[in-house]
Order: structure tokens, then C-alpha cells, then sequence
């Protein structure tokens, strides 16, 4: 049951795409499977340095022994994935696509667009939902992978594929989209969320495989939470850019863009209920923090754990009742963190 499951606890933007890419290198995993549909970006460091921001792939296609996989449960704009196997590099050998799996069109795209979902619960307007309920509605005009040319070379069985590689001991990695908070049947902010659950058993179900196959849910969580910009939904304890600077002592001013939309990203300070919510339903093997140079600039600046962050970490492992196993940076790693056996990831 050689499993991993990466899930995000907040509002999506954790840091889910460095932990997946993480975790495939460190475990030696074969196969990375991205879940979900374009609307939302994880961000993964190219081996040139380079910020590489992908919509379709899962972060892990940049290691070159990692085939990846989009399950029956993706939902696919071929433009974007075309352009993001060119950025990568993929070759067409390393990537298995579902033939069930949904191809977006500019029809759903266009919907989108022209509906008032952007003003309403600041919908990315990427398809994506249009394209769900197309394909719930069974009327027979839903476009699926297999119906699609220009994917042909791609398109595999991906479930006997997979149960191979685990029947061998091989590791897969699922790399969850979004957040908790963002689960169109878990959040308590309903109707601002996705078009998608977004829990760890929900992500099995898209890839295609089953419960008792995974044997490791890594819950990715950060010490500010965000939501996109515009009128997203509630965001407990919202603060400004500014706060998050002042509070971290940074010189320079902290500011995020949402990964799809490019417009500033909502800012809180952590709400506890929103994770413990997610722990209940995920259940979790391990958690990783990111940003806790958020916290304080000098665990970035300086390679030492600072004493205020680590009272936010002691005070938040209280809080939740749980170990906070991996700690992430925004820019910069941290080493040598053995003392409280936490390990730093980016």
C-alpha cells in the first residue's frame, strides 16, 4: 500500500506542489498523479532555479525516473497541458492519461466567463466547473480524453498501470488541489469553494485507486492562510500585506499573486478551526508547515531557528494536538533542526 496522499488544510496556496515535488525525490517515487483541473497553480523550482508555475502536471514531471498521471477525476485544458510538457520537458512515454478523464472546452470556458462567477465567489473562470456539472448532467456532449485527438498518444488504462507498480512495492504520490476549506462538500463556507471535494479520499477516487492503498496523508498547511482575491468567501482573522510584513521584521515588503488569476492573494492570521476541521476528515500521517519565515525573516536570512518561531510552532503544536513534522520556508532552507525533530523541506 505504498500510497502518499499530499492534502491542503486551509484555502489552497500551502505550498502543496514543493511538497509533492519533495516528497517524490526523497521517497523515490515512480508514478505522481495530479488530480483536478486547471484552476488552480502549484509552483515547483525548475533545476535551473527557476519558479515554475503548473496548472495540469503534477510538480514531480521535473524529475526525470517520474511518470505522471491524470486520472478519471482530471479535468484537462489541452492548451495548458500541451504548453506546460513543452516546458518540461515530458516526454510522451511519461504520461499516462485516464481515457474517462474530462477535456475542458472553450464552450465551458466561455460560460464561465460570462457567468458572475468571478464576482460572486471569485471562481478562477477556468472551465473547470462548468465542465463538472457538464459531465454530471449525462446528456451525452461531455468531451472525454479518449474522444480527443490530440491527447491520443497519451492515453493509457492508468489503473492496471498503477496496481502493477504497487503490487511491486513502488511509491505513488497524489497530489491534491486546493485546500480544505475549499471542498464543495466539507467546507463550512459553502457556497464560496470549489467544484470539487478537496479531502484526501476524494483525490484516491480521481486517480482511481483504492483506500487501502495508501499508507501516508501529509496534510501541507502555512502560518498565514490565504484566499484568492475578490470576493472568495470568509477568511477568519483577514489582515493586509503590510501586517505579515511588520510582523516578520522582513525589510522588504511580503506580498503573494494567485497562481491562475495573478491578482493579490487574501491574507489572515492562522484560524485553528479551519485545520482542526481538516485533521478530523484527513486524518493525517505527518504535517508540514510552510512559511514560517512569515513568522520571522531571520529563520531565512540567518539558517537558525528563531526563538519566536519556534514558540509559534510549540504554540500551534499545542493548539491542534499533534506534531508539526516538516517545517517549509519561503526563501530559504533551513538546516539542522534536529534538536525538536523537525526537518525543513524548502
Amino acid at each position: 500500500m505504498p500510497v502518499t496522499v499530499v492534502v491542503g488544510g486551509q484555502f489552497g496556496g500551502e505550498g502543496k506542489g514543493k511538497v509533492a515535488h519533495f516528497l517524490a525525490r526523497e521517497m523515490g517515487a515512480k508514478v505522481a498523479v495530479r488530480v483536478g483541473g486547471s484552476n488552480s497553480g502549484h509552483t515547483v523550482v525548475d533545476p535551473t532555479g527557476t519558479p515554475l508555475i503548473l496548472r495540469q502536471l503534477p510538480t514531480p514531471s521535473i524529475l526525470p525516473d517520474v511518470t505522471c498521471v491524470l486520472g478519471a477525476g482530471s479535468y484537462i485544458d489541452v492548451d495548458i497541458l500541451f504548453a506546460e510538457i513543452v516546458r518540461t520537458g515530458l516526454s510522451a512515454d511519461r504520461l499516462y492519461i485516464d481515457p474517462n478523464a474530462m477535456v475542458v472546452t472553450d464552450d465551458e470556458i466561455n460560460a464561465e466567463k460570462s457567468s458572475s462567477l468571478r464576482e460572486s465567489i471569485g471562481s478562477t473562470q477556468s472551465g473547470t466547473g462548468a465542465a463538472v456539472i457538464r459531465r454530471i448532467s449525462r446528456d451525452g456532449t461531455a468531451r472525454l480524453a479518449k474522444d480527443d485527438e490530440r491527447l491520443k498518444p497519451f492515453i493509457h488504462p492508468v489503473v492496471p498501470f498503477m496496481r502493477n507498480l504497487l503490487s511491486k512495492g513502488e511509491r505513488i504520490i497524489i497530489e491534491g488541489t486546493q485546500g480544505f476549506g475549499l471542498s464543495l462538500l466539507h467546507s463550512p463556507y459553502y457556497p464560496y469553494s470549489t467544484s470539487r471535494d478537496t479531502s484526501a479520499a476524494s483525490f484516491v477516487s480521481e486517480a482511481g485507486l483504492s483506500p487501502l492503498d495508501v499508507d501516508d496523508i501529509v496534510l501541507v498547511i502555512r502560518t498565514y492562510p490565504i484566499r484568492v482575491g475578490g470576493n472568495s468567501g470568509p477568511l477568519p482573522n483577514e489582515i493586509d500585506w503590510k501586517a505579515v510584513t511588520l510582523d516578520s521584521n522582513s525589510k522588504v515588503p511580503l506580498l503573494e499573486f494567485t497562481s491562475v488569476t495573478k491578482s493579490t492573494r487574501r491574507v489572515g492570521n492562522f484560524d485553528i478551526n479551519i485545520v482542526a476541521k481538516a485533521i478530523e476528515a484527513n486524518n493525517p500521517t505527518s504535517i508540514i508547515l510552510n512559511h514560517i519565515d512569515y513568522i520571522d525573516i531571520n529563520c531565512s536570512t540567518s539558517s537558525v531557528i528563531t526563538e519566536k518561531a519556534l514558540r509559534f510552532v510549540r504554540q500551534l503544536e499545542n493548539k491542534l494536538a499533534k506534531n508539526i513534522d516538516y517545517l517549509g520556508f519561503n526563501r530559504s532552507c533551513l538546516v539542522g533542526f534536529s534538536d525538536i525533530k523537525h526537518r525543513c523541506i524548502l
